[in-house]
């Protein structure tokens, strides 16, 4: 079916991708900064964005079993009868969840400019997952790209770009550990969860809902544990704004949307879309917080861009895998998620 899709649908996808990313970004800058009154919890925001995620995942089931009968069946077998698999799923839930919350910290310190491109620093955190976990191996073009994204990144922390209309005080360092650590849970768990896809036949609607079951019991946890006297006192709502919930919804369906674009394009087109989402933040960033661009910062993010590119490039040899299956479009299915 993927390759089957007209090429309007996959420009169609990676638009629609591309903005989702970039507008989160800004959009989640927006509440982390613009004000330091009646601030929501992120805790509770990383919850609910679970939340929908299972509903809407429940709601693509529906469509695929494209029964009633079916979806009770399909339900039975794979969610309430099937307790190790939840189990297992919990794994990249936990991983998932501390990664959504190091972004908000991320961006309560570091400008969206900055935190897009640093965030591509999943990449090679990938890669080395994939080579560890997948038994895969990476060419030369590859690896060189893997260094020069890092080096990109470097540049853009080197001397970062300043921000002049965020209301807040800001730790660029506490923002760069954030990252740090949200590059690695992504790596991680994105491989994590491609391993568990490709143990079985079961459908990616039914994986991601039984991950979501998880991540709401993990992400309520946090939020007893982290906000908990705090959400008692003021409210599960508080400080929430139409702009919150829209950041809500964005994190909801930009997860959902990136394995909709995985499966049908490549990429190369993937990466463009990373790269326009860079591009983007970087103009959003200049115009609405004032961020002065320097020249370390362009180079860098130039960089960047160049190397996302080059990663994507086709290899036909350089995924060797340890089972008998050739289908490479299927074997990178929300690795970048």
């Amino acid at each position: 079916l993927g390759k089957n899709v007209s090429v309007i649908f996959k420009v169609y996808c990676l638009t629609v991708m591309t903005l989702v990313a970039a507008t989160y970004t800004v959009a989640l800058r927006y509440t982390r900064t613009i004000s330091t009154e009646e601030l929501y919890f992120s805790t509770t925001a990383v919850c609910i964005a679970e939340v929908i995620k299972l509903v809407l995942s429940l709601g693509m089931l529906t469509k695929e079993t494209a029964s009633l009968i079916k979806l009770k069946a399909t339900l039975q077998e794979h969610i309430f009868c099937s307790p190790k698999e939840l189990l297992k799923l919990s794994v990249p839930s936990v991983v998932y969840a501390v990664q959504n919350n190091m972004a908000f910290i991320a961006l309560s310190n570091l400008d969206v400019a900055v935190y897009q491109v640093t965030y591509q620093l999943k990449i090679p955190c990938t890669a080395l997952c994939t080579v560890l976990m997948l038994n895969r191996s990476l060419n030369r073009l590859q690896w060189f790209s893997v260094f020069m994204l890092c080096g990109g990144v470097t540049l853009v922390q080197w001397k970062p770009a300043e921000a002049t209309k965020v209301q807040i005080e800001q730790n660029p360092v506490i923002g760069f550990i954030a990252i740090a650590v949200a590059v690695l849970c992504s790596g991680f768990a994105g491989v994590y969860f491609e391993k568990v896809l490709k143990s079985s036949e079961t459908s990616l609607w039914v994986r991601n809902i039984q991950m979501y079951l998880s991540g709401i019991v993990i992400t309520l946890i946090g939020v007893y544990m982290t906000d908990g006297e705090r959400v008692m006192e003021k409210g599960f709502f508080f400080g929430y704004t139409p702009w919150v919930f829209f950041v809500v919804f964005l994190a909801s369906v930009g997860g959902l949307y990136t394995s909709v674009v995985v499966k049908y394009t490549d990429n190369i087109m993937k990466g463009f879309s990373a790269a326009a989402a860079i591009v983007l933040s970087m103009v959003a960033s200049v115009i609405l917080f004032g961020l002065q661009i320097t020249m370390t910062f362009a180079s860098g993010a130039f960089f960047v861009c160049i190397s996302i590119y080059l990663y994507g490039l086709p290899k036909q040899d350089t995924s060797r895998l340890t089972w008998k299956d050739t289908n490479l479009e299927d074997k990178q299915k929300l690795i970048s998620v």
